[in-house]
């Protein structure tokens, strides 16, 4: 897969020199501005900029759009654990409040606790899986008792927020449970392959036959997995170390999640399964209905915006085994497939998968329905640009200043990214469908090796050693 280009270019060093006008217009208390966008500044200016105050909250920036609070709880844990930006939170909160004139404490809740109030909710309902460890929960609690003191609509409001929280975080253990379940069923069924399994197996056609209705059903599978990525994940994906913090690991034993991790997994079941349902059928006629079928499926994925799906499917289709049955491929008719690999062509850096994302994603900011809404990016692709994002620039300029304009754009693609996840799936749900998609076995790749051999004979030498090794290996013969 070609790198995407670097953004070097756009946030190095040098960009600063020419754009970063250090004067005493563009300076306000060690943060560092350009045309009232926030360049950079020092890690403890940026947690003073977070919390508010009687006159400030922090608002949306001209440059991005996406509010400072989200890009700084994003982009901070690549330079501390969540429960310790908590704690200065908490710190400078409670100084605040300890410097209000005395008998004034009614004004610090009339006037600063909403809005701490607000800064809370935005942190738990973004970012809530911060909210696994204990000490955040603690300073959370710490806080919030702070803030309900002093008024009942403030403890109505404070008690609203813990319950929330509880009920996302009880949610997604639930879902970690059930694709705990999911796997080990699919695990169970997974037995090593001892003869060829179409007589003890449905096939996906049987299961359902008509390939809009499937491209449905990934599209209810694709868009649950994805609701469960939380943006941080897709920092904590690049483990970085922050010279100025004596070498030690940002992350440690912050990771509480791995959604992201289960949703590649998820492709990766999708593309072996479509090479499974290929590679089953004894008849080479078979063969080739069920690749047209998978060919009518991954063009319905197009057009509902299902680019995951779509790759997965197109992935199944060029493995190995798959794309060497030439007799099969010899009955299908492949006008359309040409097109969607046109489409999902790697050259030029994805340009018409890209240019394809683009149209999805305007047609989704201007949709009435959420049929319309419906945008699922090659996930892939996307983590891929987004490490690209961070590796292409330092996270500190060179006077120890936090990069933030980097961190801009960080926020940039990770909040579109969580505009899509949001969609509502439109589509009924089929169970039995979904079912078989989620647990029904899919080959290892020496049992799709082995079946494709056993469909066509192998060509040449080095297939012909490989499948006696194979056969002997799996069947158990000589």
């Amino acid at each position: 897969m070609p790198q995407t280009p670097l953004f070097a270019a756009m946030f190095d060093s040098s960009s600063y020199n020419r754009n970063l006008y250090q004067s005493k217009e563009d300076t306000c208390g060690g943060l560092y501005y350009h045309d009232n966008n926030l360049l950079s500044g020092s890690l403890e200016a940026l947690i003073q900029h977070l919390v508010p105050n009687v006159d400030y909250y922090p608002d949306v920036s001209l440059y991005t759009q996406r509010t400072y609070i989200f890009t700084f709880l994003l982009s901070s844990r690549l330079f501390m654990h969540p429960y310790e930006l908590m704690a200065k939170v908490c710190h400078l909160c409670i100084e605040q409040q300890r410097l209000t004139e005395p008998g004034l404490d009614k004004n610090w809740n009339q006037k600063i606790a909403p809005k701490i109030l607000q800064l809370l909710t935005e942190w738990t309902e973004t970012f809530p899986y911060d909210f696994r460890d204990e000490r955040m929960m603690r300073n959370l609690k710490e806080l919030a008792q702070r803030i309900a003191s002093g008024d009942e609509m403030y403890r109505k409001n404070v008690q609203q927020l813990l319950q929330n929280l509880i009920r996302k975080l009880s949610t997604v253990s639930q879902y970690e449970e059930v694709l705990a379940k999911i796997d080990a069923t699919s695990t169970d069924r997974l037995t090593v392959l001892k003869t060829k399994p179409q007589s003890i197996q449905r096939d996906i056609i049987t299961v359902c036959n008509d390939p809009y209705a499937l491209a449905q059903q990934l599209t209810q599978i694709e868009l649950e997995r994805l609701n469960y990525i939380g943006p941080e994940e897709f920092v904590q994906a690049f483990v970085q170390k922050d010279p100025l913090d004596n070498d030690k690991s940002c992350y440690g034993d912050q990771k509480k999640t791995r959604n992201l991790e289960a949703y590649v997994e998820w492709f990766n079941r999708l593309s072996y399964l479509v090479a499974t349902e290929i590679c089953m059928p004894v008849k080479k006629k078979h063969r080739a209905r069920v690749i047209e079928y998978f060919i009518d499926v991954a063009r319905e994925c197009f057009n509902i915006g299902n680019f995951n799906s779509l790759m997965a499917i197109i992935s199944g289709m060029n493995m190995s085994p798959v794309s060497r049955l030439k007799k099969t491929w010899a009955k299908v008719k492949t006008a359309k497939f040409d097109i969607l690999e046109h489409q999902m062509d790697p050259s030029s850096n994805f340009y018409n998968y890209r240019t394809a994302l683009r149209g999805a994603a305007q047609r989704s900011l201007t949709a009435h329905s959420n049929r319309e809404k419906i945008v699922i990016p090659f996930f892939s692709l996307l983590i891929k640009d987004i490490y690209f994002l961070n590796e292409g620039c330092a996270n500190r300029l060179p006077n120890g200043h936090v990069n933030f304009e980097k961190f801009w754009e960080l926020a940039k693609q990770v909040g579109e990214f969580m505009t899509w996840k949001q969609v509502e799936c439109p589509f009924e749900r089929d169970r039995k469908i979904l079912q078989y998609l989620l647990t029904v076995p899919v080959f290892s790749d020496d049992a799709l090796y082995l079946a494709s051999y056993e469909s066509e004979s192998p060509e040449n030498h080095v297939e012909k050693d490989r499948w006696k090794m194979l056969r002997s290996a799996l069947l158990g013969r000589a």
